[in-house]
């Protein structure tokens, strides 16, 4: 049957048998799974700047004088919405928190054995150095007018597109299994689920309610149903889930955001890419409420309202340069959470090991909200009669 040769469907089984795996794996199976994850993981962090400058930089090319704009109004779209998720979630913590009995204990997992051999792939340049680049690179040729690079970038993209087809997307089902292998194996499924089932149901609601926040605002504006997007994004949440981080899933987003019919393809290149290094905003929803929590856990208060306020306008500022891997936000940020909120290393510590419990779900709403940016940006580039340029490339 069709469904079973589905990508969500391998998905899901891979999370499955993974988890199943997990459960029952001696330390001697767990060796190999943790292997194989590894050298899956390194070979997907390989792809990752590729993915960036492969879809970014022939993107901007494409959107001719219009680059700079848009280029703009995307990290106003992407700051503006962490931002706003961060103030919701503290309202919503100085709400909910104060009546809430959460256990701090979340020490007693058990150890994954380390990996068979290491096979290091370094990636050609660091994530935020491609996206950097792809930006420049871009922005140049479009100013430029030159026709040999814009050729080369519209090249590189089908180059790009194939290796995500061919390679990264049938690697992601082990992937997935393979990391949920070591959750169910060290216990952070089972040994930590009262810590993980209280905080994680709060922070979850916060992010379904904040996607139908951006959902609706995008559809409301670009005139065009939302369901039509986020229809297609279950792939791309589940993928999510199981890699733990934006840049990882960006294959997937890209191939389910192009299924919608009412995403400008253009936009959908140019924007999917870029959202998922610098939209967080379900990591920011998430560690917004967590800092909460650790406080009240270790220093018996909550912090006030006027460290919160300049927490959250700093964390999306924090969030935008914050790579899209696992826990990235947070680690960006601890800077931040010490010196503002003036934790201690006890306080940073609890923050990591709690943030990493759901970390999954921060970044599937991260991911997913970045169909509803793109949503906007189509429904500027339609306002504004922003047509998308067809390059000749002949010389």
């Amino acid at each position: 049957m069709k469904i079973f040769k589905s990508l969500p469907f391998k998905l899901l089984l891979g999370l499955v048998i993974g988890i199943v795996v997990g459960l029952v794996a001696n330390a001697s199976v767990m060796t190999v799974i943790v292997t194989i994850k590894y050298v899956i993981g390194q070979i997907i962090t390989f792809c990752i700047p590729l993915i960036v400058i492969g879809f970014i930089a022939p993107s901007i090319t494409k959107l001719g004088s219009n680059a700079s704009l848009m280029l703009i109004i995307a990290l106003i779209l992407a700051y503006t919405s962490s931002v706003c998720a961060a103030f919701m979630s503290m309202f919503a913590g100085y709400g909910i928190i104060p009546g809430l009995n959460i256990a701090s204990s979340v020490d007693g997992l058990k150890e994954l054995p380390g990996v068979i051999f290491q096979l290091d792939i370094p990636q050609i340049m660091p994530v935020m150095s491609a996206l950097v680049f792809s930006i420049l690179v871009g922005l140049a040729a479009v100013w430029s007018k030159g026709k040999l690079i814009m050729g080369v970038l519209d090249e590189f993209q089908k180059v790009v597109l194939a290796i995500v087809t061919k390679i990264v997307i049938p690697l992601l089902p082990i992937f997935i299994g393979c990391t949920f292998s070591g959750l169910a194996y060290d216990g952070t499924i089972t040994g930590q689920f009262p810590v993980f089932i209280k905080v994680i149901l709060i922070v979850m609601v916060g992010h379904y309610i904040w996607m139908a926040v951006l959902y609706g605002l995008a559809g409301a504006y670009s005139g065009h149903s939302p369901l039509e997007v986020i229809k297609h994004y279950g792939p791309a949440y589940i993928t999510a889930v199981g890699t733990m981080s934006s840049a990882a899933t960006l294959s997937v987003a890209l191939e389910c955001a192009r299924k919608s019919k009412v995403l400008r393809s253009d936009m959908v290149d140019f924007g999917i890419p870029l959202f998922a290094n610098i939209h967080l905003c379900g990591s920011v929803l998430t560690e917004t409420f967590f800092v909460m929590v650790v406080s009240k856990l270790l220093y018996g208060e909550l912090p006030s309202i006027g460290s919160m306020i300049l927490f959250c306008l700093l964390l999306g500022i924090f969030a935008v340069g914050a790579p899209g891997v696992p826990g990235g936000t947070v680690m960006a940020s601890l800077g931040l959470i010490s010196s503002v909120l003036l934790f201690d290393d006890t306080g940073l510590s609890l923050m990591l090991t709690i943030f990493a419990l759901q970390d999954s779900f921060g970044t599937a709403c991260n991911v997913t909200g970045d169909g509803a940016l793109t949503l906007m940006l189509t429904g500027y580039c339609e306002k504004h009669n922003i047509k998308e340029e067809k390059i000749d490339f002949s010389f």
